[in-house]
């Protein structure tokens, strides 16, 4: 990051009101073995198409969107390059189709892996991105549309904004990271897996990062380093709301996180079925 730069920020060119995606599509989804030896998780099919297409129709529909960045590793690199091939729009924007760009972080193996923080700076650093950024697990499933949650983070700005799903249970909240928000709909305590949780508000992996904010990431990942923290998003949420104001947008509808073979089962079987697909 430039030193001559403010904390926290990237340089930005004015007048720009653009939106660039990124999903977070580097994991290397050990748990689903067999499944994702030789296939990314993101490329597992769910009622018939791979999860990274639902996540594609949500982003088309966001008109500001006009560049998604897809960060795997090399291991996967030529799988995405092949799905982008294939790739179709449904051609109801006004505006031209988003570009579609697969980000290869050099990673071969799961011991190398950088983290999701560090795939999140990698691509902010390597395309230059001077855009708010709305960024993804390329994992999630969700049956809301992603308008609202952009809107709120356009009446938000310059402040961040962070999904959050209302799991409903304590007992399931405390196997996700436990955020406690006050009346400003603000987070005010966030809490990796506690085994007693405050709320049953959940993160999910999604996050609007206005571009005065950008490079809070750099900022954090040189933290973590000297703290010896991993760079694990939970710890990026816990250090960024006691650093930021950090709000919060909490969806209505269904979530699935999908982290082993069972959920990913779970997962296909409840979208087809939502979906109203035969088999």
């Amino acid at each position: 990051m430039n030193p001559a730069l403010p904390k926290g920020r990237v340089k930005s060119k004015k007048g720009r009101d653009g939106v660039k995606a990124l999903i977070l599509a580097a994991g290397y989804a050990t748990r689903l073995y067999p499944l994702t030896q030789n296939t990314p998780k993101p490329l597992l099919k769910v009622a018939g198409r791979p999860i990274i297409n639902y996540l594609i129709d949500s982003l088309e529909e966001i008109e500001k969107i006009d560049e998604i960045f897809i960060v795997t590793n090399d291991k996967f690199f030529g799988n995405f390059k092949d799905w982008a091939k294939n790739i179709k729009f449904s051609k109801k924007r006004k505006k031209s189709n988003p570009r579609i760009k697969i980000i290869n972080d050099g990673t071969k193996e799961e011991s190398a892996r950088i983290g999701a923080v560090g795939d999140i700076d990698f691509v902010i650093q390597k395309e230059k991105i001077r855009d708010d950024l709305l960024i993804l697990g390329g994992d999630n499933l969700f049956t809301w549309r992603l308008n609202d949650f952009l809107k709120s983070a356009l009446k938000n700005k310059p402040s961040l904004l962070i999904g959050l799903h209302n799991i409903g249970n304590k007992s399931l909240a405390s196997k996700y990271g436990v955020v406690k928000i006050d009346k400003n709909s603000r987070v005010a305590n966030f809490c990796e897996k506690p085994k007693i949780p405050e709320s049953t508000l959940v993160a999910m992996c999604l996050y609007y990062m206005p571009r005065e904010k950008l490079g809070l990431t750099a900022e954090y990942l040189k933290k973590a380093k000297s703290l010896r923290k991993n760079d694990a998003t939970g710890n990026y949420i816990d250090w960024l709301y006691k650093k930021e104001p950090v709000f919060v947008y909490v969806f209505r509808g269904h979530w699935y996180d999908i982290g082993d073979i069972d959920s990913y089962k779970k997962a296909d079987e409840i979208f087809t079925r939502f979906l109203g697909i035969k088999r």
